[in-house]
């Protein structure tokens, strides 16, 4: 288990940009990421249908770059948050978390005793060249859990959620907020934004950074200028604007 350069920037006050992964599952993708000079790649397994299988052959080649991998699963689930942890991510994010419970069931299946429950599988020599306690915990120590509020619930229990130790960011999934409060993708909506708000108090009340998803270079400058600590491009979205650019440029 390596150290997370992730949680030693979040510690120093440094903002973080990265990459967040829905279509391109190439090997190369992190190695572009890491050429572009991304912090992290985020591989996300809720909307995409990728496997385990997927994610060992993603979160292999990652750890041969500079980005941090980090992984979104679709529910905090034990066979679904120990998994990618094995498999090398050094961060997990579960989405539409509702309750201090469901970031208390991230916590307990990402962390090994004494702090969670995760099983503990040593699986090649040098995973843990210290000793069994002091891989354990460092792994506790470096992994990056990430609670993402995203509906009208989840708002209302934002300050439950942020409070639970273990939990290092908040991640506000924009577009399912405002379809959750009945206005989708009009994130300037009154109501949106007093859920923004609510969610930037809780998390500042627990000491925690709050990360979204960028849309484009305007959106995400002005999301830095709100407070955002963690950013992330999707890779659809850099694609196709890149590709459009491009293509204008020569019409």
């Amino acid at each position: 288990m390596p150290e997370n350069p992730l949680k030693a920037k979040l510690a120093a006050g440094e903002t973080i940009l990265g990459l967040m992964c829905f279509e391109f599952s190439t090997s190369g993708i992190a190695r572009l990421a890491d050429a572009a000079g991304a912090d992290f790649v985020m591989y996300d397994m809720e909307h995409t249908g990728w496997g385990m299988d997927t994610m060992r052959q993603l979160l292999a080649v990652t750890h041969g770059t500079r980005a941090t991998p980090l992984v979104r699963v679709s529910a905090a689930q034990r066979h679904l948050v120990s998994p990618v942890l094995d498999l090398g991510a050094l961060g997990v994010m579960v989405p539409q978390m509702e309750s201090a419970d469901d970031a208390r069931r991230l916590v307990e299946f990402a962390r090994f005793q004494p702090d969670g429950t995760r099983g503990v599988g040593v699986y090649y020599p040098d995973v843990m060249p210290d000793g069994l306690a002091a891989g354990l915990a460092l792994a506790n120590r470096e992994q990056l859990l990430i609670a993402q509020i995203e509906t009208a619930a989840g708002v209302e229990a934002a300050h439950e959620i942020a409070a639970v130790e273990g939990i290092d960011l908040i991640w506000i999934g924009h577009f399912d907020l405002s379809t959750s409060l009945g206005s989708p993708g009009d994130f300037g909506n009154p109501r949106h934004q007093a859920a923004v708000e609510e969610v930037f108090a809780a998390a500042a009340a627990a000491g925690k950074p709050v990360a979204a998803l960028a849309t484009s270079i305007e959106d995400a400058r002005s999301l830095l200028g709100q407070g955002y600590r963690v950013l992330a491009y999707g890779d659809t979205m850099v694609f196709t604007n890149a590709l459009r650019e491009a293509l204008g440029a020569l019409r």
